[in-house]
């Protein structure tokens, strides 16, 4: 499928709108940029490249599946720091629009040789951030390919064409790539090579190849997922990453599987939130929504306006959501691992009577250490690593119903710096999720997957069907952005774009809350006069995600919103 879209029209719809006049000056339910909406299908990408690629396919008679990996494969490409061939993959789907909702785990697995001797014998004390030791299978690669299959209908080789013309042909850099690419120290010799070509940092404006990078992608179109997984690309990566020192091998390659499985879900605010299961941090959006629903049904001034702000911006709930987490997080924190080797208490980490007790130790400060829920209440764990969100969200609805919510991420920017040279692929970093602590859950074994904060989340209306897809980057910010925008959906009834543009709140560590200044300085105070230790961000910045979703109307109608704080697009017919 060739995959020629007229970029006159298509950028106009994608960038039309201006940053100037924020949200502090208006009504905050009232968008800046334009709401692509329509009836037929809908696509938003973190690139303009991948959702006018994802449009295109949806326009030609192709699925919402065709239209998600197709925008998979070309993101892989023009946002190579954070997210491509060498990394993961997570995915929800329900096709026709109702019916069940089947989750895609496309997350790779320590090696057979990575046991915690493997890394104690070299003097190492606790999980490399990056370098080769910090490499595990790279899934995304097989997610793609199994999507396809299982409910797709074009073949990997036509997804894929478009991503493999944009890297050997190059594309142009925007300034936001060039800002992220301003520092490559962290790159291995053949990263800097590629991605400062020069020597210099690469420029807006300035044309990127990845040759490289595009036979690896002509040989998963030519021989499927079997090129990395036991064929010449997984080769090359695992001889170059053992010669590095990694403990990962071409068996370990070969051995690796996708993992077809079921969401786990919540009731809130009268629908069902779905989310990807462990070893995705799925479960703490869930746990901070059943602790707010718990403290809205004990108060119901949460859902009234606060000096005129909708309630979802107001201190009120502000706080209580920033509470919520810190109570989820702990509990991630402690259990948090690849369910096929730890015994999990999912169930009961998400009953009502549990998070009814979590909600009761919330108050009217701030929680500096957060109690301990499930497990060993005056145990300390070594939290797990986290990445600074380089990662890419996007999201696809066809004609006949059927949606997708899909994420896939390198983990840090460039994943662990390390670049194989003759495939282009930039290996991830997902080995530093795990931990060295003997007798936690995660700790690092041959053949296990590591803590994930990928999440994709879908929500269904009351009779089960389809009503909306949300997702973000992020790391530590993904489920507090999430949350975000499902209350300013559904408890303040802003429209899709206006929930992407509200301003942004993210707990940090402690009582510290990075919070963007188009909140009005009445809310802050009152913040500050709980504990909460305020920074201000001043304009549209990244730490705050890049939020995106698509909600379907009970009339039948797409509504999308696309984040401008990084290079959100929206397309819908």
């Amino acid at each position: 499928m060739k995959t020629r879209t007229p970029f006159l029209l298509l950028m106009s719809l994608l960038l039309a709108g201006t940053t100037e006049g924020a949200l502090a000056q208006g009504n905050p339910a009232d968008p800046i940029r334009p709401e692509a909406s329509g009836r037929h299908g809908a696509v938003v990408s973190d690139h303009p490249l991948a959702s006018a690629a994802g449009y295109e396919v949806l326009r030609r008679g192709g699925n919402a599946v065709d239209a998600a990996v197709t925008m998979a494969g070309v993101l892989a490409v023009v946002r190579p720091h954070m997210n491509g061939v060498g990394g993961d993959a997570f995915a929800l789907f329900q096709m026709g629009g109702a019916g069940e909702i089947t989750a895609l785990n496309a997350s790779g697995r320590a090696g057979a040789l990575a046991t915690p001797d493997f890394f104690s014998r070299q003097g190492i004390g606790r999980m490399p951030g990056s370098g080769p030791l910090s490499v595990t299978v790279p899934g995304a690669v097989s997610g793609w390919a199994a999507a396809l299959e299982r409910y797709g209908t074009l073949t990997l080789a036509e997804a894929l064409e478009p991503a493999i013309r944009l890297a050997e042909e190059g594309f142009v850099v925007t300034h936001t790539l060039a800002e992220d690419l301003a520092d490559v120290s962290g790159l291995n010799p053949a990263g800097q090579a590629l991605y400062a070509p020069e020597g210099r940092p690469i420029r807006p404006g300035e044309i990127l190849r990845n040759p490289a990078l595009g036979r690896s992608l002509r040989a998963f179109a030519e021989a499927g997922p079997a090129a990395m997984y036991g064929g010449p690309v997984g080769a090359a990566l695992a001889a170059f990453l053992e010669e590095e020192g990694s403990p990962l091998r071409q068996e370990d390659f070969r051995s690796h599987e996708v993992e077809w499985t079921r969401p786990i879900a919540r009731p809130f605010l009268g629908r069902t939130v779905h989310v990807t299961a462990p070893n995705s941090q799925g479960f703490v959006l869930l746990q901070m929504l059943g602790i707010l629903e718990a403290q809205l049904a004990a108060d119901p001034t949460l859902r009234q306006p606060v000096e005129g702000v909708p309630p979802s911006l107001g201190a009120p709930v502000v706080h209580h959501l920033l509470e919520a987490r810190k109570l989820a997080f702990a509990d991630r924190d402690r259990w948090l691992a690849d369910p096929a080797r730890a015994n999990l208490p999912m169930e009961r980490l998400l009953s009502d009577d549990y998070l009814a007790a979590r909600a009761l130790l919330v108050g009217e400060g701030v929680l500096s250490d957060p109690p301990s829920g499930l497990g060993d209440p005056e145990e300390e764990r070594e939290a797990p690593a986290q990445g600074n969100g380089d990662t890419v969200y996007l999201m696809a609805v066809d004609a006949d119903g059927n949606a997708v919510s899909w994420i896939q991420s390198l983990f840090s920017s460039f994943g662990s710096g390390v670049v194989e040279p003759t495939t282009g692929i930039v290996l991830q970093n997902r080995g530093a999720g795990f931990t060295l602590e003997p007798g936690h859950p995660n700790q690092i074994a041959p053949g296990k997957r590591p803590f994930h904060t990928l999440m994709a989340t879908l929500v269904t209306s009351a009779d089960g069907r389809f009503e909306a897809a949300l997702g973000t980057p992020g790391g530590d910010g993904q489920p507090q952005t999430i949350a975000q925008g499902l209350l300013h959906l559904f408890l303040s009834d802003f429209g899709p774009q206006a929930a992407v543009e509200a301003p942004r709140f993210r707990g940090d560590n402690g009582r510290v809350l990075l919070l963007e200044d188009r909140f009005p300085p009445g809310m802050r105070a009152r913040l500050e006069a709980q504990g909460h230790e305020i920074r201000l961000r001043t304009g549209w910045t990244a730490p705050f995600g890049n939020l995106q979703i698509i909600l379907r109307t009970p009339e039948g109608t797409l509504r999308t919103g696309a984040d401008m704080r990084r290079e959100g697009a929206a397309l819908a017919y």
